[in-house]
């Protein structure tokens, strides 16, 4: 999937179509009849707007992504993948904090705190890298600055920061299984994958870079 120009249309509007169900679904569980059609408890309603205001937000940061900042090809495959794992925040997470009836505290101060980060981390990368990309006396080079200073798949580790943000809100431990599994297959699948697709690319200065750099986690890994 790296590397491709394709400006693969039909993938990149088929993971919002897919992102829009997954909204309307969400939706009528967290306000409609969606609960008593499935017999789960009706959860607190501030947190439940919060699950709602959550799924927005990555909503509009990922349909910028997908329409605007992500300059490469997405395979079938991909848009699969990706349809998924949006599934899984949005109406995984909903249904596993939208019956929890416990009144908002402070922890869930920091679950937002957290999911704001990593919400900010991930796409102010993103739109900084694409910023340096534009001026035509960079093409070809590999973009090491901004945020990517601190971690060679800084935008990742947003991902990751984020989700689990998204996790907390919903008070659930089964949640915590998602960001778990998203930080195993950052670490054993897609950073690997693209640091092939970057050694490839860039040669010596990507090996340069990531023998100077810390691979997903800033100061740690």
């Amino acid at each position: 999937m790296y590397g491709s120009a394709n400006k693969s249309w039909p993938q990149r509007l088929t993971i919002i179509a897919y992102e829009c169900v997954f909204l309307v679904l969400v939706y009528w569980f967290l306000f409609l009849a969606g609960n008593e059609v499935l017999h789960l408890p009706e959860g607190d309603f501030q947190r439940r707007v919060l699950l709602f205001g959550f799924c927005l937000v990555v909503f509009l940061r990922m349909s910028f992504m997908v329409v605007y900042l992500l300059k490469r090809g997405i395979t079938w495959r991909e848009t699969v993948s990706v349809s998924f794992a949006f599934a899984l925040y949005y109406i995984g997470f909903s249904l596993l904090g939208g019956t929890n009836d416990q009144p908002l505290d402070w922890i869930d101060g920091i679950a937002v705190f957290i999911f704001l980060a990593g919400s900010i981390i991930n796409t102010l990368s993103e739109l900084l890298r694409n910023q340096w990309k534009k001026d035509s006396r960079n093409k070809a080079k590999l973009y090491t600055g901004g945020l990517f200073r601190y971690a060679t798949h800084i935008n990742y580790f947003g991902d990751f920061v984020w989700v689990s943000g998204f996790a907390l809100l919903t008070r659930n431990t089964w949640a915590g299984l998602i960001p778990i599994f998203l930080f195993f297959m950052f670490v054993f699948f897609n950073i690997p994958e693209h640091d092939r697709y970057l050694r490839g690319k860039y040669g010596r200065d990507f090996v340069k870079y990531e023998q100077t750099t810390k691979k997903f986690i800033p100061y740690i890994y």
